[in-house]
């Protein structure tokens, strides 16, 4: 059964079939249906969204939507961020195997250009601009770091109105700490529909791809060194990863989601997720893009919150509530303890 089901149902939760949908919504108004109405449709069982009521097995009961949206959510989750984290190691690889390139003389027939190490921000000032006037189509850039500086803004602005005199359209990736930016703003009003902008918790370190064919990362930590990507399987690898954070970004014109827990805010709830993971105050803040003071200050409002006298408390009580990202039953209401509790200092 399960793999006949494999063969007529390959899909997952995210994408029901139509038969399965049919069967599924009648499960969630109905609270069950018999077990013979899903025989067509393995996919519901082998997806955990229909499982046997322990009542009587010759019914099936549904598994709720808000699971399933939980559990799917997770999921992307993962996705995304074995994705940054392979994205970190391959500029690893490529940091080491350009520093053995320059201690060896390349042979006959080396692709030498497929991956170009550029060393002094004049070099890569110089390819930027060259790749910009090559550019026809499309400019894909991921920007890490929190509200954007005037300078940075201003240093990338000529290129950008060319690239938008001729038409060429971009998509830019921000975390959501850069919406409270007024340069950002201002940028983004001069260049018009040329540019599209979406915001996320965090972000990849800094990538700009120019119509899919070359793309520029840094190559160490004080960005006075990129590196130039010309390989098609690895620029390819790098929209990839840009694809899928794009579609889990919010369009910088839509508001943030409401977090559904009373007194506790977006950010919040993004330190909260990292937190459970055991990150220190520093390691969160650069990965959202705040100061190190912003992070505790927030953290120390979580404390205050949730009811926590302790670093040990606040993770027992983010764990509770479902801030750490695991799944949490939609029947469980989320209950506050009284803002008079001692708070962590």
């Amino acid at each position: 059964m399960a793999g006949h089901g494999a063969q007529e149902h390959p899909h997952g939760a995210d994408r029901l079939c139509a038969a399965g949908d049919r069967v599924y919504s009648r499960a969630v108004r109905r609270g069950r249906v018999p077990r013979r109405d899903a025989e067509p449709v393995p996919c519901l069982l082998e997806l955990a969204l229909l499982h046997p009521d322990p009542d009587d097995m010759d019914w099936l009961v549904p598994t709720s939507p808000q699971e399933v949206m939980t559990r799917l959510l997770r999921g992307v989750h993962d996705e995304v961020s074995a994705s940054q984290r392979r994205v970190g190691s391959a500029v690893e690889a490529f940091e080491f195997y350009a520093g053995l390139g320059g201690r060896t003389t390349p042979s006959a027939g080396t692709e030498g250009t497929a991956i170009r190490v550029l060393d002094g921000l004049s070099r890569i000032q110089a390819a930027m601009d060259e790749a910009t006037q090559a550019c026809t189509a499309e400019v894909l850039t991921v920007q890490p770091g929190g509200i954007r500086r005037e300078a940075e803004l201003s240093e990338g602005l000529h290129r950008a109105l060319a690239l938008r005199g001729r038409g060429v359209r971009m998509r830019d990736l921000y975390t959501h700490v850069a919406r409270h930016g007024q340069g950002l703003l201002n940028y983004l009003e001069l260049m018009g529909d040329a540019v599209e902008a979406r915001t996320l918790d965090e972000v990849i370190d800094r990538l700009i791809l120019f119509d899919r064919t070359v793309a520029f990362v840094p190559a160490n930590t004080d960005r006075t060194m990129a590196l130039e990507l010309r390989h098609p399987a690895l620029v390819a690898y790098l929209v990839t990863v840009f694809e899928r954070l794009w579609r889990l970004a919010i369009p910088l014109t839509a508001p943030l989601p409401d977090t559904g827990i009373e007194g506790i805010s977006h950010r919040e709830q993004s330190i909260a997720a990292l937190l459970a993971e055991g990150h220190q105050d520093a390691v969160i803040a650069e990965r959202l893009g705040i100061s190190v003071r912003t992070a505790r200050a927030h953290i120390a409002r979580l404390s205050e919150t949730l009811g926590a006298a302790s670093r040990t408390q606040l993770g027992v009580r983010i764990a509770q509530v479902g801030l750490d990202g695991s799944p949490r039953s939609a029947s469980a209401p989320v209950t506050l303890p009284d803002r008079g509790f001692p708070t962590a200092r």
